[in-house]
């Protein structure tokens, strides 16, 4: 599979939570699968690889490490070539970002697999849906999902009454 995710806006700017959340997106086919079949495949590499990407920029760059903080630990060398970065810190300092980039990773990894359990029947019904159409537009994704929330808050009406 392949995820992409489209603007809903034109946006320049984006929110730690944001981000987060686009972390969670990226390693839910990953999540998905260890949720359904138990094991880990090469599908999700680039989701992988796009997630490690953006919690690399978050640490060192963007200053959103709670470990961290307020410190640029990169800058990109040449950002009209190949857009590589280097790091402008001790070895120690580089070491630490490492280890706060692989708890951001896991953190939002649970995070997706907690989600997707809660939501297994919706996980489910739109594998079933990905089955025969192969695609999933957002607007169709959220039908699916409108659906869900439709029937999680008649269930929880129905356990007040």
């Amino acid at each position: 599979g392949y995820t992409m995710q489209t603007p809903e806006e034109e946006k320049y700017l984006s929110s730690r939570e944001e981000l987060l959340v686009e972390l969670q997106t990226l390693l839910g086919g990953r999540a998905a699968e260890q949720i359904v079949f138990g094991i880990a495949t090469t599908g999700a590499s680039n989701d992988i690889e796009r997630a490690t990407d953006l919690a690399r920029k978050m640490v060192t760059q963007y200053g959103m490490s709670e470990k961290l903080g307020l410190m640029a630990l990169s800058t990109v060398s040449n950002p009209y070539l190949d857009g590589s970065t280097m790091m402008n810190c001790a070895d120690s300092t580089s070491s630490a970002a490492d280890e706060e980039i692989h708890k951001l990773l896991m953190d939002c990894y649970a995070d997706a697999k907690n989600i997707l359990v809660e939501h297994r029947a919706l996980l489910d019904e739109i594998a079933l849906y990905l089955l025969q159409k192969e695609t999933i537009t957002g607007d169709e994704l959220m039908t699916y999902v409108n659906a869900e929330n439709r029937r999680l808050a008649e269930g929880e009406t129905e356990e007040k009454q």
